[in-house]
């Protein structure tokens, strides 16, 4: 099974989280996962893969404006239907919009036909209603949060 988390940084916080979350998805049995930057993307690898996770830095709010461009042009052309598909945010600010970035990037998601998950509150503490939300300051605390939703997406992945 493989995993592909695609991610638009601009400080290395929001990169450092998606490597948490390739690193937890890799501990599920059978699970090989890598990371890409938006600019980087493998589509061999993608097109091949049973999940794909995007993750954005919030800016005003939302989502990237790399990040709803490459979801516009770059995605569609990524098989992406009937993959499982999952989103995380980084944001400088307590609600500083990254509940509201997930929302978006799961909107395009099921516009293409993915089946989106993050386990919310079925898999008990922590709960990650949307996707898992991380904080700059020092965003290293936010190390196990992504590193489970990893390992949680991977399980789902695997059951599909």
């Amino acid at each position: 099974m493989k995993i592909a988390v695609i991610y638009d940084s601009k400080t290395d916080n929001t990169a450092k989280c998606a490597g948490w979350i390739a690193a937890g998805a890799a501990k599920v049995a059978g699970a090989e996962a890598r990371a890409f930057p938006i600019g980087k993307v493998d589509a061999d690898w993608v097109k091949g893969c049973d999940a794909v996770i995007a993750g954005t830095p919030t800016y005003m709010a939302e989502m990237t404006a790399d990040m709803h461009m490459w979801l516009e042009r770059e995605a569609p052309k990524l098989n992406l239907a009937g993959k499982i598909g999952g989103a995380f945010a980084t944001e400088q600010y307590v609600h500083g919009g990254g509940e509201r970035a997930i929302s978006s990037i799961l909107t395009f998601m099921m516009v293409y036909g993915m089946m989106v998950y993050s386990g919310g509150g079925s898999k008990g503490r922590p709960v990650i209603h949307l996707g898992p939300v991380g904080m700059s300051t020092p965003i290293d605390s936010y190390k196990d949060l992504f590193t489970i939703y990893g390992e949680r997406m991977a399980a789902c992945a695997a059951k599909a």
